[in-house]
C-alpha cells in the first residue's frame, strides 16, 4: 500500500479524504504544517495532500521546507485548497508543488490525481 499524508486543519476534510482513499492506501494525518514536516521526515509518505492555510505553518512554507530537505524532496506534494487563483497557482509552482487541487473536492477527480500521481489509476 502506498502511503498518502493529508495535511488540513479542518478535521473535516481529513476524515473525507482519509475515508475516501484509506480503503486502498494508508493514510496518515496532520493539521498543520509543522506536524506534517515531522511526519514526512519520520514516515517517507509516497504522497502529500497539504491545504494552503493553516495555524503555525502554512502550506506553501511547509512543501518549501520539505522540498528543500535531503531526506523529503522527493516527496510528491499537492496543494488541496479553495485558493484557486492563478497567482496562487503560480506561487506553488515555484516552491516545488508538483499539483494543484480545489476545494470544494470533487473526489473523482481527487481519486484521478493520486491515482496519476502514485501510478495507481
Amino acid at each position: 500500500m502506498k502511503k498518502i499524508l493529508i495535511v488540513d486543519d479542518e478535521e473535516s476534510i481529513r476524515t473525507l479524504v482519509k475515508r475516501f482513499l484509506g480503503r486502498y492506501h494508508t493514510v496518515l494525518e496532520a493539521e498543520n504544517g509543522e506536524i506534517a514536516i515531522d511526519i514526512a521526515k519520520r514516515e517517507k509518505p509516497d504522497l502529500i495532500l497539504m491545504d494552503v492555510m493553516m495555524p503555525k505553518v502554512d502550506g506553501y512554507t511547509a512543501c518549501a521546507e520539505i522540498k528543500a530537505s535531503e531526506l523529503t524532496r522527493g516527496i510528491q506534494v499537492i496543494m488541496l485548497t479553495s485558493l484557486a487563483y492563478r497567482l496562487n497557482k503560480k506561487v506553488a509552482q515555484t516552491i516545488g508543488t508538483d499539483g494543484y487541487i480545489t476545494k470544494p473536492l470533487d473526489l473523482q477527480e481527487l481519486r484521478q490525481t493520486v491515482g496519476r500521481f502514485l501510478g495507481t489509476s
